[in-house]
């Protein structure tokens, strides 16, 4: 229920912005806390829309171990369940760099 009521507060636009635009540590926060958010079906599509695959995709390649982790496990969670996130993780370019980390180690 807490993943509704942050998303109905308005804070899911704020969270996509500081994934651009915020520090580092503001960067993976926002990321953990959307992958969080992402468990609400209901946010799935409202993340989406807020335009947060693109950053989270980014992090896949140039953030830290952590922000890589969490930008992982918020498209899972963004993923599950969602045929239109699915295909908007995949058109962001998300395959090429997980198959990376899959085969990496990292």
């Amino acid at each position: 229920d807490n993943q509704a009521v942050i998303a109905d507060a308005a804070a899911i636009p704020p969270l996509v912005e500081l994934l651009a635009s915020g520090t580092a540590v503001a960067k993976v926060d926002a990321a953990a806390t959307l992958c969080f958010l992402a468990y609400d079906s209901d946010n799935k599509a409202a993340i989406a829309e807020a335009g947060a695959i693109p950053p989270l995709v980014v992090f896949l390649t140039s953030g830290s171990v952590r922000a890589t982790g969490k930008a992982t496990a918020a498209l899972w969670n963004l993923a599950c369940g969602s045929s239109a996130n699915k295909a908007a993780i995949a058109t962001a370019g998300a395959i090429p760099p997980l198959v990376e980390l899959l085969t990496s180690g990292t």
